[in-house]
C-alpha cells in the first residue's frame, strides 16, 4: 500500500539542494515519487510503508544536510 507524506524541511535553497534530496530519498527501496517544492518547503514522498519507514526518509533527508521540521 502506497503512503503519501508532506514534510517541512528547512535549509534548502536551490536546484543543488533539490537533486541532493530527490537522489537521496529516491534511492531508498519502496520510494516510488519524491517531489521537492523549494518555494514551500516542502518534500512530498510517496512510498510503501512495508518495505521503508517514514524515519528512513527523514534520515535520508538530514543525512544531506538539512533539517525535517516535522
Amino acid at each position: 500500500m502506497i503512503e503519501k507524506t508532506i514534510l517541512n524541511v528547512e535549509g534548502m535553497s536551490c536546484s543543488h539542494c533539490v537533486k541532493s534530496i530527490q537522489k537521496a530519498v529516491g534511492s531508498l527501496d519502496g520510494v516510488s515519487k519524491v517531489d521537492v517544492d523549494l518555494a514551500r518547503k516542502t518534500v512530498s514522498v510517496a512510498y510503501e510503508k512495508e518495505k521503508v519507514s517514514l524515519q528512513n526518509i527523514k534520515e535520508a533527508i538530514d543525512d544531506q544536510g538539512y533539517d525535517v521540521m516535522q
